[in-house]
């Protein structure tokens, strides 16, 4: 714990003490649901982007290049969608998200998580209002951007506030609800593509223009949650934090403990108010910023996020229809859906590690299976689709990658940043990790295509690579921490094999920091 607070000082029955036996209460669950569904609008963008842009409605009226390639007798069969333009509308989202989640780790200490989603939720109402009524391809890009800025916002906030305020013996659950809402708000936005893509002419105007519904969600579920106590703490707003914690925990729930671990953290966050990314350089956080950087990016080199948006896209390159390539991302988003519901019931029970485990060995087979199915039987002899029996074992193959991602990098790319990094630096983690995220999540929707179109097949093998060497760095260095009160989270660190050399410094680099 911060400041050599009194979770960690008394051993390990502290360390599995008040927090961890903290009842699940109606209050709670009421309070983490609003919150976690912040996650439907990053959710519907995914869904909903993918989509859009192999409408042929969409492409006749902002990218008719596009269409007239896709209709060409000798198109190379992995380069039908192959636009810089086209992809740009798709990838500016992210590098929007990229530059609003970095001001939000600042905004979020002044106001706190709650104004944070607030605002994330009317940013993204308003982005859906521009988009659907897009005239030209600048209205396009600057919806998309502000709904980058407010999916920026909420998704550095809400997975803080669900961390911050489940008990933690459930903590893996809660957060990943937000997981949850997000793969929910993919499904929504594939269901809706289906349908509005029998719509000739101006159907892609009401996918976009349903990304407002959502939002609405959002904005009205952050008016009616309270901030956290942490939060409330850092703003020195005690009494409120400590009624507000009562009020998740419980009426007749004794709270003192937790309260003054929390109280303990925040002075010492206090403290050392200025330069927590600068902290980050030090000795004693090294372990902080080696997984800041790695969780976020071996998440989007998964390929997961590309596959997400692009599955229709993929879907029609070998060889579906419109609406049936349309349909395959819906039944992805639904098996999506339950892997997730899965982990939920098992992630605090078998705990972190075996999870992201178990999934990148799932996602790696999956991986290989795919890139030989479209090497064997996608573009040989000039063919621009494949044979429609394996096109179904892609998709089927595309299933299962699916529910093994699910299942591991989906929940636990949110859960376990949210709840590693001390308080001093939590925003600054957070920000750090979501920024990293969406800035690649930028880069690989923009080159994406150009990648299938370049590589062909072997752009799964890319992927598959990545899966290997992820996976191996966390059955190394990620220690578990399932059920670990976030004010004694330091004590894991302490006891792992190779961080435990840096955690021994972390005290004297916070008094280097007070000087």
């Amino acid at each position: 714990m911060a400041a050599g607070g009194s979770a960690a000082a008394d051993g390990g029955d502290r360390l599995h003490g008040y927090a961890a036996g903290g009842r699940v209460t109606l209050p709670v669950v009421i309070t983490c649901l609003m919150a976690a569904s912040c996650g439907l609008i990053f959710g519907y963008d995914i869904g909903v982007s993918g989509g859009v842009t192999q409408m042929e409605s969409f492409l006749e009226k902002f990218f008719p290049e596009v269409l007239t390639g896709m209709k060409g007798a000798k198109r190379d069969a992995y380069c039908k969608y192959d636009n810089q333009m086209l992809t740009a509308f798709t990838s500016s989202l992210y590098i929007a998200g990229v530059l609003s989640s970095l001001v939000a780790s600042r905004v979020t200490r002044s106001v706190g998580r709650q104004a944070v989603m607030l605002s994330g939720g009317a940013l993204f109402l308003a982005g859906s209002a521009v988009n659907a009524a897009a005239l030209n391809i600048a209205m396009l890009i600057i919806g998309r951007m502000l709904l980058g800025f407010g999916v920026g916002f909420t998704a550095q906030a809400a997975p803080l506030y669900l961390a911050e305020t489940s008990p933690a013996r459930w903590r893996g659950a809660f957060t990943a609800a937000y997981h949850f809402f997000l793969v929910l708000g993919t499904l929504a936005a594939t269901v809706a593509n289906y349908f509005t893509n029998r719509i000739p002419g101006w159907g892609w105007r009401v996918s976009l223009g349903l990304a407002g519904v959502p939002a609405t969600v959002v904005v009205v579920g952050a008016l009616f949650v309270p901030d956290t106590p942490s939060s409330l703490v850092l703003r020195g707003e005690n009494d409120m934090a400590r009624a507000s914690l009562q009020r998740i925990r419980g009426l007749d729930a004794d709270i003192g403990d937790e309260f003054k671990d929390i109280v303990v953290a925040v002075e010492e966050a206090r403290r050392n108010d200025e330069g927590a990314f600068q902290r980050l350089k030090g000795k004693g956080y090294r372990h902080y910023l080696v997984m800041m950087v790695a969780i976020p990016t071996f998440f989007d080199l998964t390929g997961m996020i590309v596959i997400s948006v692009f599955a229709p896209v993929l879907f029609r390159t070998v060889g579906f229809g419109s609406q049936k390539a349309i349909l395959g991302s819906v039944i992805l988003s639904v098996v999506n859906l339950g892997s997730v519901v899965v982990s939920g019931f098992v992630v605090d029970r078998a705990g972190r590690r075996f999870l992201f485990l178990a999934g990148g060995v799932a996602m790696l087979l999956c991986q290989v299976g795919v890139a030989w199915m479209l090497a064997g039987h996608l573009g040989r002899k000039n063919a621009t689709t494949m044979a429609r029996n394996y096109a179904e074992g892609v998709l089927a193959l595309m299933c299962l990658y699916t529910f093994s991602f699910g299942m591991s990098w989906g929940p636990l790319k949110w859960v376990v940043p949210s709840e590693i990094y001390p308080v001093e630096i939590r925003s600054a983690g957070q920000a750090m990790t979501v920024s990293i995220a969406l800035c690649l999540s930028f880069a690989q929707t923009q080159v994406f295509i150009s990648l299938l179109c370049a590589m062909k097949y072997a752009i799964f093998l890319f992927y598959v690579g990545w899966v290997l060497v992820m996976t191996a760095f966390m059955a190394t260095f990620l220690p578990e921490t399932k059920g670990v009160p976030l004010e004694a989270m330091r004590t894991v660190w302490a006891q792992h094999w190779y961080w435990r050399r840096f955690v021994g410094d972390a005290k004297q680099d916070r008094q280097v920091n007070c000087l």
